[in-house]
């Protein structure tokens, strides 16, 4: 396989069902990942250390995701300056509080935030995707084709819908 070119990070284990939607898209489009769970709180250090070095290792993109206080997108944006999404997870207060905690950043450190949970998570892989498609076409294309499908699945609802 591929290096991996995104880096897919969740707080927990309990994450996985929901950020397995943003790993089956980036499958999808063929983009070679690697996730792992670090926490901001519970493995700093390990964190700091997967988040500092993630360029040298051919990351491109980081994609993190954590709820309730949801800080893990902001501690990897403190320490990289490569592009990072955050992924709110609703793991209390239905993802609000995960979601003010991903997109509350202080200037100069911004986390991209996607909305909460699954659709968010298939969200973060395709804006990885946009990001990676800036320098291969390979991927600029398969995002073409993609809005092309969404296309034609919604004209095929439409006839489905006049015929009834």
């Amino acid at each position: 396989m591929s290096e991996p070119r995104v880096a897919v990070l969740m707080g927990s284990l309990s994450d996985k069902p929901v950020m397995q939607a943003c790993v089956d898209k980036l499958d999808s489009y063929g983009i070679p990942y690697q996730w792992r769970v670090l926490s901001a709180h519970r493995t700093p250090a390990e964190a700091h250390e997967f988040i500092t070095t993630a360029r040298d290792r051919g990351i491109r993109v980081i994609i993190c995701a954590a709820g309730m206080a949801a800080h893990l997108a902001g501690a990897a944006a403190a320490n990289t300056t490569l592009p990072v999404l955050g992924v709110p997870i609703a793991a209390s207060l239905d993802g609000l509080d995960a979601l003010l905690a991903t997109v509350q950043m202080p200037p100069g450190i911004p986390v991209g935030t996607v909305a909460i949970g699954r659709a968010g998570a298939k969200n973060a892989a395709t804006l990885a995707c946009q990001i990676l498609a800036l320098s291969d076409d390979r991927l600029a294309q398969a995002l073409v084709d993609e809005r092309d499908a969404m296309r034609v699945a919604i004209a095929a609802a439409n006839v489905e819908l006049a015929g009834g």
